[in-house]
């Protein structure tokens, strides 16, 4: 049943991220990534919301968070987990990490695209 409900979350989340991938650039233009910035900041706003309410206010079952953070949350954009995660090692005091977490992710991904750019340019 878990993977259902992952299953269909995820389905609407990344429905909801095609259409402001869409209605953005025809509002805004296409001059910057108006799309990707704006689903990272309302991704990771309601996984803040999502999380600060089950952490202090309610007990939702498992199947809820899965369905909201992993699923919905998952298909519409991963950077509100990375926002989470981030959140995470920083109250619990490991700033260090945090910020080795956020460079290192930010770094190593940009990397990693150009390295696999690269390679795929060498071979074609």
């Amino acid at each position: 049943m878990n993977f259902i409900l992952v299953f269909i979350g995820g389905g609407l989340g990344s429905t909801l991220r095609y259409i402001v991938n869409i209605v953005c650039p025809r509002f805004l233009g296409a001059a910057f990534p108006y799309h990707t910035f704006i689903i990272n900041i309302t991704g990771s706003t309601v996984m803040g919301l999502i999380a600060g309410y089950l952490a202090f206010k309610g007990d939702a079952a498992q199947s809820w968070r899965l369905f909201l953070m992993t699923g919905i949350l998952g298909g519409y954009t991963t950077f509100s987990a990375f926002s989470l995660d981030t959140a995470v090692l920083y109250e619990r005091g490991e700033v260090g990490l945090a910020l080795f977490y956020v460079l290192g992710s930010v770094v190593f991904s940009i990397a990693g695209l150009f390295a696999g750019l690269a390679l795929v340019r060498h071979l074609a």
